[in-house]
């Protein structure tokens, strides 16, 4: 018995990286599964097959609400129901904000965030009308956020704000989809993928270890127990942001205010300047941020 039986699962950007590893992760456990990605997904299909799991390709740009609409179809017509949708799909193009183009800026936060919106609205519509008609479920949303996005990144301007949006579009589907039985959370993930070994300050520290016997602290399929946890039946998690990598997870406390002032009127700009230019205001507050471990010999 996996974790997973009876649960039908769309995984977005699964031809390779983190989204193959997630699929074929859910179907170990039981999930019958969409895979999805621009290329690759039928390759990762059959891997399904030989494993003796149950899964579908459906290739496309999820950016294209079309192709949103035909995942949800493909998953109901294929295996009955929907109750999982793993938006994992992702590009990365760095530049430096003075030579960051446009096609740069919009390609990334095209993919991630529009094709966030196009998977998961195409699935709220299913769910919601599944909860007209009284038929209730278990239903999860697992969104893949960053580092990037939750503490920011020199040189990713496009992707550090794709990948904050992401974080809080999981808070907000927690509250505007809870009515349908749809929990929604967001993971901030560290693995040895290909855009993570092109992002600046990550590339050179997460590489294989050497010896062979280690522990690969950074291998993509470390991040998949936590999705697949994170989709199961009755886990308690929803608006909630996860760290992960290797063996570590962490439980993000988001926004928090750390210092403030009141009053009961409007300040005036001299009076602020007084207040907060006062050595009793602080002028940061340190966020509890990734500890990211370089593997020993890494870069080398």
């Amino acid at each position: 018995m996996g974790q997973m039986d009876g649960r039908v699962a769309v995984v977005t950007g699964a031809g390779g990286g983190l989204g193959r590893e997630h699929a074929l992760l859910l179907a170990a456990e039981g999930a019958k599964v969409v895979v999805n990605d621009l290329a690759g997904a039928k390759v990762v299909v059959e891997e399904i097959h030989a494993a003796g799991g149950a899964a579908v390709a459906v290739e496309g740009g999820v950016s294209d609400l079309a192709v949103g609409e035909q995942l949800v179809t493909a998953a109901v017509q294929s295996f009955g129901d929907l109750h999982v949708v793993v938006n994992n799909a992702g590009v990365i193009r760095d530049a430096m904000l003075w030579n960051m183009t446009e096609e740069q800026f919009d390609l990334v936060l095209d993919v991630h965030l529009k094709g966030t919106f196009s998977v998961t609205r195409a699935a709220a519509r299913y769910w919601r009308e599944q909860s007209k008609q009284g038929v209730t479920s278990d239903r999860s949303l697992v969104l893949t956020s960053s580092g990037s996005g939750t503490h920011g990144n020199v040189g990713q301007w496009n992707y550090s704000a794709a990948k904050a949006g992401l974080a809080i579009q999981a808070v907000n589907a927690s509250r505007e989809l809870a009515r349908f039985g749809v929990r929604a959370n967001a993971i901030a993930p560290v693995a040895r993928t290909t855009p993570v070994l092109a992002t600046p300050g990550l590339g050179a520290v997460v590489g294989a270890p050497q010896d062979d016997n280690a522990f690969d602290r950074y291998h993509p399929k470390h991040i998949s127990p936590l999705v697949a946890y994170l989709s199961t039946a009755g886990c308690p998690f929803t608006g909630q942001v996860f760290s992960v990598y290797g063996g570590h997870v962490g439980l993000y406390q988001g926004w928090s205010l750390g210092h403030e002032i009141n009053a009961d009127r409007q300040w005036s700009v001299q009076e602020l300047a007084e207040v907060m230019g006062a050595d009793a205001f602080p002028k940061s507050l340190e966020a509890v941020a990734q500890r990211i471990v370089p593997v020993e010999g890494a870069g080398h």
